[in-house]
């Protein structure tokens, strides 16, 4: 365990005993753990999180999963798709809030087809360890209290910062109020030599996130003047099919008035998810209609996690939708849906029709 002594000491414990490094910079990457909810306590045994569902004895026959967000699915997904029985309670109206709401339309559709049962707009309030099975309590979306058993149940309701035992209130470290810790452009935190990224500061949860601030403090610290555009940075979440986003969705473009244009072509006229047999999904594009800018892309459908890398690319270096649609695409491969939507975006025909 490592705790920080000062800004330039920090006291590492192990069975071995203590030993104090001294360094002039120091980078906190601690992470993340899996949150719960009030009345949950996750016990790792039949109340678990998503680590312990990678490591279970046996498949389950059964699995109820509290939260519809990116790890809720993501499991959903990969269990089902095993045989295991999947349900799913959302507190919200929509899986994966946050994200644009057609991609949570079509990933509802998706997973039911997998007999996932889905339960929008419930509230778990308690789950219990029955010894050989787990016990859910909630209201459902008329406020009616019901009762669920499963093998497991599995709490994938988000992540928290894991800082415990930095003794950053000891050294005056500020951290925000879900538990975030403070930093600056720079990402420096109240001390100029102490930095902090990943999953402990503010923004998405994502490894290549992370990465790239990593990334970043060594740079500034080098005396370089890098800089991470996070709107653009790619969220990607991992059923099968895939979805994948970056920039804008539909609904922050309504909610701050700036108009757009969509082009919207699905994986079902793709000759190459055709071969594949993966014809479920769509790419969808929102882009400026007085420049071409593009300010969003949606994709749900077969390798949607590689297929957005072109659009961040595009979108980075300010590429217009004429020029995405422009350059040449080689067939077959998955991310001609995007040339087609393009096209419709920027008033032309779609070409694979």
């Amino acid at each position: 365990m490592g705790s920080l002594v000062d800004s330039t000491r920090l006291k590492v414990s192990s069975s071995a005993g203590e030993t104090i490094l001294i360094s002039k910079y120091f980078i906190i990457a601690t992470g993340s753990k899996p949150g719960t909810i009030p009345g949950v306590v996750i016990d790792k045994q039949r109340i678990i999180t998503s680590t312990e569902s990678l490591s279970l004895p046996a498949q389950p026959q059964s699995i109820v999963i509290i939260g519809g967000g990116v790890i809720g699915v993501e499991m959903a997904s990969v269990f089902a798709r095993i045989g295991t029985e999947v349900t799913i309670i959302e507190y919200a109206d929509s899986l994966i809030p946050g994200m644009d709401r057609e991609m949570s339309k079509a990933l509802f559709g998706i997973l039911e087809k997998l007999s996932i049962k889905i339960l929008l707009a419930s509230k778990v309030q308690s789950a219990a360890n029955l010894g050989d099975q787990a016990s859910v309590r909630f209201l459902n979306a008329g406020g009616n209290e019901q009762e669920m058993s499963a093998d497991y149940c599995l709490v994938a309701t988000g992540r928290r910062p894991y800082t415990v035992g930095l003794n950053l209130e000891g050294l005056g470290i500020e951290r925000e109020k879900n538990g975030t810790i403070k930093v600056n452009e720079q990402l420096q935190t109240s001390f100029s030599n102490i930095y902090a990224i990943g999953d402990v500061i503010a923004g998405p949860m994502l490894a290549h996130k992370a990465e790239d601030e990593g990334i970043f403090v060594a740079e500034v610290i080098n005396g370089q003047k890098p800089h991470i555009k996070y709107d653009l940075i790619p969220n990607v979440i991992y059923t099968w099919p895939e979805v994948a986003a970056v920039g804008k969705t539909e609904e922050q473009l309504k909610a701050d008035g700036i108009p757009y244009n969509t082009g919207k072509f699905p994986f079902s006229a793709s000759g190459r998810a055709r071969a594949s047999g993966d014809i479920d999904g769509f790419a969808k594009v929102l882009v400026s209609p007085k420049y071409g800018e593009v300010l969003g892309v949606h994709i749900i459908g077969p390798r949607a996690a590689d297929v957005i890398a072109q659009c961040v690319v595009g979108m980075e270096f300010e590429v217009t939708a004429e020029d995405m649609y422009r350059i040449t695409y080689a067939h077959p491969t998955y991310s001609e849906v995007l040339k087609d939507a393009f096209l419709i975006a920027g008033g032309q025909g779609a070409i694979n029709i």
